[in-house]
């Protein structure tokens, strides 16, 4: 039975009736003229991209200023891309990378005490230009791996499609608008530990505890190829970024517990680079846009290597326990190569290399420069933030927080901020520009084992051991969908990159979960 309100008292019938009689005071919901200041818009780069004009600080919130900005540089309505501005305090070398609701009581806070007769610089980054809505339901729950599922990722071109890699040893294609099987991929006698689309989707890459690496044809669920040559398990992997090709000749690289990593040609099977030198398992690795390749390992140091003469160009030591984890600026820019949310292929490859290239300068470029930047994650509960072309082997900075593990960690599409998951049960974020705290996201009960973000970097999605998923509002640091639905600890996620559509997920309870909104 549903409760009932009580009835109000005759003390709070009086004093409802006082209030109606009183006139009140409107004067305060008047008095919006709190001053103005001249606003100076910058872009990344520090160019000035329209004239400074003075704006009222009552009209000051973020989305007015975007508006204004658009306005102000001759695009319609229908045209105006979203803004997030950082600040700069006048007269400090201070930025302020969140922009507040109190534009005027900021300033003050920051010893600016009149800033009616200041000029506030505004540097305006674009975010994405279409919006991903935040998941919210499950669409299908698809069984037929027999053991847990270990890793997930959609293909570049289409959320249609997803592969997993299982304990069962084999890898599968999944169609997830319809919830069906597609292919099952056999072949690896061990665990399947890494799948990895091609940056055009024409091909999936297996790694597996038997030591080999497998290319796959999607399309016939056959290998096309078997790559020996690691003397123990095969741990991750990564394909050359698309704009790198040479002679239109795709190339990977996998790294192993052996303490090596290989660079193969994959049209022939050929081992073109060994990459030794750790002197313990190497547990990740990343093939950059500028051509080296980064590796992490239980050794505690990253290395850095020239992927063309298969040489060592750095070796960072900052860590005191294993590297689990490295992301870079570019990953996702990377991971789709000419691939965007417009849908709109080039006709030839040249074209094709071209448009990957200019998609990849334009996520790495600091101050007119490229600079592809990294993060390392640890198991001594932290992270330090990398930019090898401007700092060399010195970090940008320490990223302190966690208080145990960290399992994983991601820079958002825009390359803004850094997303970390740890043994702490939390997720931190971290401004990528200078490796600040931002704020953490509480609410998973258990260990958080991966997150992937959303093509807009408005939303963050995390797996845990609590068995749930979580979807994030980044932007105000808060809960946006609570994702109950696994049986068992949920191991793999990932958000479905070209359209944003849909995420899927995988865990011990051995049943891939596609969710939509």
């Amino acid at each position: 039975m549903a409760t009932v309100a009580p009835p109000p008292s005759k003390r709070q019938k009086r004093e409802e009736i006082e209030r109606t009689t009183v006139q009140q005071d409107v004067s305060p919901l008047l008095a919006t003229d709190l001053g103005s200041f001249k606003a100076n818009f910058v872009d990344g780069d520090g160019n000035q991209m329209a004239d400074v004009i003075e704006i009222n600080f009552a009209d000051a919130s973020e989305k007015n200023v975007s508006a204004l900005l658009n306005t102000m540089m001759g695009r319609d309505r229908e045209e105006f891309t979203p803004y997030r501005f950082r600040i700069h305090i006048p007269g400090r070398d201070v930025i302020v990378d969140q922009y507040p609701t109190d534009l005027l009581g900021l300033l003050k806070k920051h010893g600016v005490n009149n800033p009616f007769e200041t000029t506030i610089t505004l540097s305006a980054e674009p975010q994405a230009v279409f919006r991903v809505q935040a998941v919210s339901r499950m669409a299908h729950k698809i069984s037929g791996h027999g053991q847990p599922i270990l890793c997930c990722q959609f293909s570049p071109l289409s959320s249609s499609r997803l592969a997993t890699g299982s304990g069962d040893n084999t890898a599968r294609i999944w169609n997830v608008d319809t919830g069906t099987p597609e292919k099952t991929l056999s072949g690896h006698t061990g665990w399947v530990m890494s799948v990895n689309w091609r940056p055009d989707g024409q091909q999936l890459a297996t790694c597996s505890m038997d030591k080999t690496v497998r290319v796959w044809d999607p399309a016939t669920g056959k290998s096309t190829a078997e790559l020996k040559g690691h003397a123990k398990w095969v741990l991750g992997l990564a394909w050359e970024p698309y704009h790198l090709w040479r002679d239109g000749t795709p190339r990977l690289v996998s790294c192993s517990k052996d303490g090596t990593a290989r660079i193969w040609v994959v049209n022939t099977g050929r081992t073109e680079h060994v990459l030794s030198g750790h002197k313990s398992s190497i547990t990740c690795v990343r093939w950059g846009g500028t051509g080296q390749i980064y590796t992490g390992s239980q050794d505690r140091t990253v290395r850095i290597w020239d992927s063309v003469k298969g040489t060592l160009v750095q070796s960072l030591t900052a860590h005191g326990h294993w590297i689990n984890n490295i992301a870079l600026s570019s990953d996702f820019v990377l991971r789709t190569g000419y691939l965007d949310h417009s849908k709109e292929v080039p006709e030839t490859e040249e074209a094709k290399r071209a448009k990957a290239k200019e998609r990849f300068e334009k996520a790495v470029k600091i101050n007119g420069k490229v600079a592809e930047r990294f993060v390392s994650a640890s198991d001594d509960f932290t992270m330090y933030l990398w930019d090898p072309t401007n700092n060399g082997n010195k970090p940008v900075a320490r990223l302190l927080g966690h208080q145990n593990k960290v399992n994983q960690c991601a820079f958002s599409p825009d390359g803004t901020i850094i997303a970390s998951a740890g043994w702490d049960n939390h997720t931190k974020l971290w401004n990528a520009r200078d490796g600040k705290f931002l704020t953490t996201l509480r609410g998973h009960v258990g260990p958080v084992f991966q997150c992937a973000w959303s093509a807009d970097s408005r939303l963050l999605v995390t797996g845990s051991r609590d068995c749930t998923l979580k979807v994030w509002n980044v932007l105000k640091g808060a809960l946006a969908r609570d994702l109950p639905g696994h049986e068992d600890e949920v191991y793999a996620v990932d958000w479905a990159p070209r359209d944003g559509a849909k995420v899927a997920s995988g865990g011990k309870d051995k049943a891939v979960r596609t969710w939509m909104n």
